[in-house]
């Protein structure tokens, strides 16, 4: 198998047939998840190489700055990177530019819709005249951090009003969870719920599912406002009341083809970490239980021979599903669910040790 060498080029998947990593550019949306992971590498095992190597490909992320903002993809691709390398090593460059990447983020933020935009594209593409996806609440955590560490207290307000409009917009009644709600820019009310990634605009999409609960559940951590954590708990309960018998979600729950339908791992191992921490804030040990071992139990099917990738290719998973729509990563390894499975391991090994 190959070595990663260029600090530039970073992993997105491995695709059917395949057994190494394909790579993107600094700009990719998914560009922060392979330093994030070798950030916690070096968490768990305190080898100084690997802190080496989180150091060499986190840096280059510097560049995401240099262009325009047009999407709201920041925290995915500095915090998990830089927002993971101040936590383990407390440097104050990596201080200093997570306070200007959530400056920047912040300047998608439209005060008349109430949460940040997602993507400026759709505005020509789709007629949709201001987005936010479900995708979006993973990255208050940088606006949240920065508010606590030097940043505006602007940036702690946006992010709850981002929190509490999706609350009414993307969340469904059934709490199940729109993809992608539509804005009018004039007033800023609510014009409609559709999706990009799932199956239908009705339809529960798994993924979008997870990042509602893990997104949620840090907002209470965040803020501690009561009803953000009875969000995390309702997405959390829907999400345990669809999954099939086997214990790990379909890229759609709604996909007439199932159970001839693909799966998603990155979509169990999102939500297996927002569980975990979301078992942490029950006060009921009942419900204390219920989420953590609904999150070990997701973890333990991931870590079967079936998921987990062993000497298969360069990847902690197997069958995760990008964009089915699009007929992209569909039952590929995908540096996302490493990410998120990785970070769900640490959780739970730092609960256990408590």
């Amino acid at each position: 198998m190959k070595s990663l060498t260029q600090v530039d080029s970073l992993p997105r998947n491995i695709l059917q047939g395949q057994t190494d990593w394909n790579i993107v550019g600094i700009h990719d949306w998914c560009s922060g998840f392979w330093p994030g992971i070798l950030w916690y590498a070096y968490e768990a095992s305190g080898d100084t190489t690997i802190l080496s190597q989180a150091q060499k490909f986190t840096d280059p992320l510097r560049g995401v700055l240099d262009v325009p903002v047009d999407n709201h993809d920041l925290g995915f691709m500095l915090y998990c990177s830089f927002g993971n390398g101040y936590r383990l090593t407390g440097d104050s460059a990596y201080h200093d530019f997570l306070l200007e990447a959530a400056d920047s983020l912040a300047t998608l933020f439209n005060p008349k819709v109430g949460t940040i935009l997602s993507w400026p594209a759709m505005r020509e593409k789709m007629g949709w005249p201001h987005s936010t996806i479900i995708d979006n609440m993973i990255n208050l955590e940088l606006l949240f951090w920065a508010a606590k560490n030097g940043g505006s207290h602007d940036l702690y307000d946006m992010a709850v009003k981002h929190a509490k409009t999706c609350m009414t917009t993307l969340v469904r009644p059934d709490y199940s969870i729109y993809h992608v709600a539509v804005f009018d820019t004039v007033d800023g009310h609510f014009i409609k719920g559709v999706t990009h990634q799932g199956y239908s605009d009705g339809s529960m999409w798994a993924r979008g599912q997870g990042w509602g609960i893990y997104g949620y559940t840090m907002c209470f951590r965040e803020t501690g406002k009561d009803e953000f954590l009875t969000m995390a708990e309702k997405l959390a309960d829907k999400l345990l009341e669809r999954l099939p018998e086997d214990g790990m979600p379909y890229w759609d729950f709604d996909d007439p083809a199932i159970p001839n339908s693909p799966k998603d791992a990155s979509a169990a191992a999102v939500a297996a970490s927002g569980m975990l921490e979301l078992s942490t804030y029950m006060k009921d040990e009942n419900l204390k239980a219920k989420y953590k071992d609904a999150a070990v139990a997701l973890l333990a099917k991931l870590s079967s021979n079936e998921y987990l990738s062993g000497d298969k290719n360069q990847a902690f998973l197997l069958h995760s599903t990008g964009h089915y729509p699009n007929g992209s990563e569909i039952d590929a390894s995908i540096i996302y669910a490493d990410y998120y499975y990785l970070e769900a391991l640490m959780r739970l090994k730092k609960m256990d040790e408590q």
